[in-house]
């Protein structure tokens, strides 16, 4: 049987709840709801366990604040003993327009913090993820301000479509591989 780990990258805290940055906790919670499934909290994160069509998937948020998302990742790797190609780690990415979404086998951290936490602790770039645009419309020095501030109205409409076929892709990954998902869903443009 293939075991699946699925990690949100987000902060905890209702300060960070809705904003850019997590966007990696939105689409985990709304993939666990699709299998109506909850959370409960255990080591380095929240956690749920699902069983789906024979296949065990772990989702997690890791509750080590972003930049230490590594710690949460390799214990639950281990734990759960699962293939690192039978990861996908769900992160937002200011170099995405927010009309895009990217999934990839491998790939550097691109400044993203949770990510080079994972990368620095597993030793390696080469696992999966799903890049969320957010896209960069803030003024020169103000980055920090921009992937923690809440979506726009106006940018709503676009997330929650963006969040739905987040959830499709991370079926399409498990059921069908990275190789479907990238054919699918890498060359959507969201309005």
């Amino acid at each position: 049987m293939n075991n699946y780990l699925i990690i949100g990258l987000g902060n905890i805290g209702g300060e960070y709840a809705n904003t850019r940055h997590n966007i990696g906790f939105d689409i985990a919670d709304a993939f666990v709801k699709s299998h109506d499934a909850g959370w409960q909290i255990d080591r380095l994160a929240e956690v749920s366990h699902l069983k789906v069509k024979g296949r065990l998937v772990t989702v997690i948020k890791p509750s080590t604040y972003m930049n230490l998302s590594g710690r949460a990742f390799k214990y639950w790797l281990d734990k759960e003993k699962v293939a690192l190609e039978n990861t996908l780690t769900i992160v937002d990415d200011l170099a995405l327009p927010l009309e895009k979404i990217r999934i990839r086998p491998t790939g550097s951290d691109a400044g993203h913090n949770g990510l080079r936490s994972i990368q620095d602790i597993i030793g390696t770039d080469a696992y999966p993820k799903l890049r969320f645009g957010i896209g960069n419309n803030f003024p020169k020095g103000r980055q920090a301000d921009f992937v923690l501030s809440r979506w726009m109205p106006s940018e709503l409409p676009i997330v929650e479509q963006k969040i739905d076929k987040c959830v499709e892709l991370v079926n399409t990954f498990i059921f069908e591989g990275i190789a479907n998902a990238m054919n699918r869903y890498n060359n959507l443009l969201f309005k």
